[in-house]
């Protein structure tokens, strides 16, 4: 028997990533129009607002034909989940390594009031994501943050008596890690299996008492410690007008978040721009010592909205990062309902000092471009051999065109604002100071993450060599 020819064949039987990623995807937003049916009801706005801001865009629809991201926009989604132990994180980490997602960025919510440190598992190649573009934020109970020692203890011992994962879905992981790959039908039970850890279950597995104890810590630490798994926490679709969907929610009677998360809107978006419909109350039947099941509520799951511009460099990140805090600190902390209208005139006011303009932004280093050829003749610029010092001469006599990078990552900010506007305003407690730890975090993860500048950074260069190499050829 020819060894070599076998595995040879095997190999070719393996489906992609992305199939595997699609198919876990769509099977998790067909769970979650279940367990949340007002989901649906946003996907179906959230499309017919991106069908007519296309329809009287052109030019943009254009741009997202050329850089691919068209064919990515309806199927666009992201989900958050929150882990309780380091163990959780590690196979996690396994799990979605299996559908060719891996761990971008490093992100500290506990100085924003949320016990937590967290990454984003997603595809890191654009041909990837415009195939499959879905996204986990994943988040990381920081059980030293817990100030009582003795519900430490509690916590690490509930924790330690629960698997999230199936016994099918770890098999599986570990036969992709042994043979590179999953054929397709062991993809479909990978998918049925791994959806597993991603359910609600309204079946605590703690005492009201218990639970009631950990509420009073955080509402996030019950979320992730009184329940059998993670179950997802919201589903996230990309609009391309988000004012527009927050005001058709309002229209339609949906209870969303007072102000919309992030930087103002813009002429040229950047970062991100975040809001969704408010947390739900849902039934949960606790354990009780008597064995009497006691019935009772708990609010974790919503509904988010995002909008995506350009990704900023550091300059452009310091900038807006700098912007943000001056309007927080002049008016005084976050908005609510009352006093949303003055918070976005002051964040307006504030973000004037950011140019408004790709070109302006190319030329300060505020942005990351993917750099284009464009059909000019190249007689009319040819002195030398072509360098990067001669890519803004390039772009000024029309040799070269620029189109945005866009951000595909989280602020945390922004996160942790549509953390706690859904737990509830009052559950920030605390600012906890200087906490950040990304050794330990990659420790639990056991990999480090990839650094989040430095992806778009390479994105940007690789266009720009590319541009390049067929001038100069």
């Amino acid at each position: 028997m020819d060894i070599k020819n076998t595995k040879e064949n095997s190999k070719n039987t393996f489906v992609s990533a992305e199939f595997i990623r699609n198919l876990f995807s769509s099977t998790m937003s067909e769970m979650y129009k279940i367990e949340v049916p007002l989901y649906g009801d946003l996907l179906q706005l959230v499309e017919s607002v991106n069908k007519a801001f296309l329809l009287n865009k052109p030019e943009l629809r254009n741009e997202f034909t050329k850089t691919g991201e068209i064919q990515r926009l309806d199927a666009e989604r992201h989900g958050a989940i929150r882990l309780g132990k380091p163990s959780e994180l590690f196979h996690m980490r396994r799990l979605f390594k299996v559908m060719g997602m891996f761990p971008v960025g490093y992100y500290d919510l506990a100085s924003a009031g949320v016990p937590v440190h967290s990454t984003a598992f997603r595809a890191i190649d654009n041909s990837a994501l415009n195939k499959a573009p879905f996204r986990v934020f994943t988040s990381l109970l920081r059980l030293d943050l817990i100030d009582s020692l003795e519900l430490q203890q509690k916590v690490t011992a509930i924790l330690e008596n629960r698997q999230i994962f199936t016994e099918k879905v770890l098999h599986l992981i570990d036969k992709f890690e042994k043979h590179g790959g999953l054929t397709k039908s062991d993809s479909e039970i990978f998918a049925q299996e791994a959806i597993e850890t991603f359910r609600w279950h309204k079946n605590a597995t703690v005492s009201i008492e218990v639970y009631n104890e950990l509420l009073a810590q955080h509402r996030l630490v019950a979320d992730v410690v009184a329940f059998k798994g993670p179950h997802i926490n919201h589903l996230t679709p990309r609009t391309l007008d988000i004012d527009c969907v927050q005001v058709k929610m309002k229209l339609k009677h949906i209870s969303c978040k007072e102000n919309i998360e992030g930087p103002p809107a813009r002429k040229c978006p950047i970062l991100l721009r975040q809001t969704s419909f408010k947390a739900l109350s849902e039934n949960v039947i606790f354990k009780n010592s008597s064995k009497i099941l006691k019935e009772g509520e708990h609010k974790a799951r919503f509904g988010e909205i995002e909008q995506r511009g350009i990704a900023l460099t550091q300059k452009g990140q310091d900038l807006y990062d700098k912007l943000l805090a001056e309007t927080r600190i002049a008016f005084g902390g976050a908005p609510n309902a009352d006093n949303v209208e003055e918070y976005n005139m002051i964040l307006a006011e504030n973000f004037k000092s950011f140019p408004d303009d790709y070109a302006v932004m190319q030329r300060d280093k505020l942005a990351y471009f993917y750099y284009h050829i464009t059909a000019k003749r190249k007689e009319k610029y040819s002195v030398k051999k072509y360098t990067k010092t001669d890519i803004n001469k390039l772009l000024e006599v029309g040799l070269l065109h620029i189109t945005p990078i866009i951000y595909e990552d989280f602020l945390p900010i922004s996160a942790a604002g549509i953390f706690t506007s859904n737990l509830g305003n009052d559950e920030i407690k605390q600012s906890y100071k200087e906490t950040a730890n990304q050794n330990l975090f990659e420790k639990y993860l056991g990999e480090p993450v990839i650094n989040l500048m430095k992806w778009y950074e390479n994105k940007q260069e690789e266009s720009i060599e590319k541009c390049l190499l067929v001038l100069n050829s």
